[in-house]
């Protein structure tokens, strides 16, 4: 029974996606990379949160919350301020510009040359880091409820290797074969079915602790250990303990909103959906909305952490990445573990094909086109997309299973090594919209200094700072390394944004109040439960 709702739910969404995708181009640029940008905001927003809650996140967050609190929530709520800056600033100024892709306004702003940094930078860290830890997250889910080792009869290192395997060429095949809509339009009814079989999880769980009511299952929950429902953590983010410290309370006002705001303002995959839009206004929807979508998460993706607590104790202290795939186990029936590894299997696809196909972007638009072949058509570079797309998903594949051991588990790992990235692209970016006077030559060297200024103050000095306070002064050393180094370096023309013209960009007439709902929610949900 298992089985055959597994197979029936993944069967719907690869025919409800192919029939939708049956008369579209998918041989153009615009068409296989950007959706032929005719995305709205429901499909938008449902693909921004799938590409963004992956196995990692029900995995790793998950475990982090049953073993240091509530206080991971941060992750999660301090998006929708993010989310609010993209829709206002960011993204009008994306779409006025008509951008393909991020490092594209890199060329526009500086030179060619800052943005090929950008691009290949962008290819690694998805290669690196977020690709493999996906992979390894979601096998390690689909073994614990499926026991793949056992139907095989193999060890259990045997069968997270098989089942890397089989997701990774299945992710693949929708992202070389689907283009952007395919990803798209899976990733929402997935991420649907990730929202209902995600709540089922603590609703289930909740109801069997209360006797049948839910209130009470968290009363109860609550009362075995108060502390752990505290956002605020007590932690330090400076001295000795700080590089072990999960997430202390002072990170929210230096590096962590640096981080959001490359995140999901900035960050090819993510960010991708929205340059599909059809307009302002259905990229703003959609932004706004996966900003609403992650103040509520953590229902999904903390509580059950919790939960997971009052279950087992400490018994799993040591292995909290094991806590979810038992929980889940213990509370769903049999029939409806089938759908359950469905919706996994596609929040790992989602996350999976997004990158792989926000990676062909990149390198076929970026540095295939610019440095290969200046001459290449559409169908070309469309061509070198899906070769792209491969050749990452088998790097991936063979670097996923050596993810395993986290010391402090898997999404405070991705968390930490996606520090060398995303910060010097963050400056750089940022620099290029306010700061006119950064020169194409002082955004390289601010590249380049941040790059290895991270490396060297948290893995070779090891200095008693929490990685996000490195990540916020080295932004701040960023900007000032570049202003410093165009006043000293070749000066550039003064940068001028021009409209493409391909889009309507009319704001959604609520977007403003939508924002400011946003905010003031995000901001009392810490003042009610940072008390607690």
């Amino acid at each position: 029974m298992a089985l055959l709702t597994f197979l029936l739910f993944t069967g719907f969404v690869a025919f409800y996606a192919t029939w939708k995708l049956r008369r579209d181009k998918l041989n153009t640029k615009d068409g296989y990379f950007l959706g032929g940008r005719s995305l709205t905001g429901i499909i938008i927003a449902g693909s921004m949160l799938l590409t963004n809650i992956s196995t990692e996140h029900l995995v790793g967050m998950n475990g982090s919350s049953y073993r240091n609190g509530a206080i991971i929530i941060a992750w999660e709520v301090t998006s929708a301020l993010a989310l609010v800056i993209a829709a206002l600033y960011f993204v009008p100024r994306y779409l006025k510009m008509g951008l393909t892709t991020i490092p594209e306004f890199l060329e526009k702003r500086f030179d060619g040359l800052t943005r090929t940094m950008v691009a290949l930078l962008l290819i690694i860290s998805f290669v690196a880091t977020l690709l493999p830890i996906v992979l390894y997250t979601g096998a390690l889910n689909i073994e614990a409820i499926f026991e793949i080792s056992n139907l095989l009869n193999i060890s259990q290192r045997e069968g997270i290797w098989v089942t890397i395997l089989v997701v990774g060429i299945i992710g693949a095949v929708y992202a070389i074969f689907g283009g952007l809509k395919m990803v798209a339009y899976t990733d929402t009814i997935n991420g649907f079915g990730l929202l209902v079989a995600g709540l089922l999880v603590p609703i289930l769980a909740l109801l069997s602790i209360g006797d049948g009511n839910p209130l009470d299952g968290l009363a109860t929950v609550f009362e075995n250990s108060p502390e752990k429902f505290n956002v605020v953590s007590r932690e330090s983010g400076i001295g000795e303990g700080a590089r072990s410290s999960i997430l202390p309370f002072e990170v929210l006002f230096t590096g962590l909103m640096v981080n959001q705001i490359y995140f999901w303002t900035m960050h090819q995959s993510i960010i991708q959906r929205v340059l599909g839009a059809v307009n302002l206004k259905e990229a703003q929807k959609g932004l706004l909305f996966t900003g609403l979508l992650k103040i509520l998460v953590p229902l999904v993706i903390v509580l059950p952490g919790l939960i997971g607590f009052y279950y087992f104790g400490e018994s799993l202290y040591d292995n909290p990445d094991t806590v979810y795939p038992l929980l889940v186990k213990k509370v769903l029936p049999l029939w409806l573990t089938g759908f359950f590894v469905a919706v996994m299997m596609g929040a790992i696809l989602s996350t999976f094909n997004s990158a792989l196909n926000s990676a062909a972007t990149v390198f076929s638009l970026g540095i295939y086109k610019r440095y290969i072949s200046k001459d290449a058509g559409e169908k070309k570079l469309v061509k070198i997309g899906k070769w792209t797309s491969a050749l990452l998903a088998i790097f991936a594949i063979g670097i996923a299973p050596f993810v395993a051991n986290a010391p402090d588990g898997l999404y405070q790992l991705l968390q930490q090594l996606n520090g060398i990235f995303f910060i010097p692209i963050a400056s750089v970016i940022i620099a290029g919209f306010l700061f006119p006077k950064v020169s194409a030559s002082g955004a390289k060297v601010g590249l380049v200094f941040g790059l290895f200024f991270y490396v060297i103050m948290y893995y070779v000095f090891k200095v008693n700072l929490h990685f996000v306070h490195i990540w916020g002064i080295e932004f701040v050393l960023n900007i000032l390394i570049m202003r410093l180094a165009s006043f000293l370096l070749a000066k550039d023309k003064p940068f001028e944004m021009q409209n493409a013209g391909i889009l309507n960009l009319t704001p959604w007439r609520y977007a403003k109040p939508f924002s400011l709902f946003l905010v003031i929610v995000t901001v009392i949900l810490y003042l009610v439960l940072g008390n607690v």
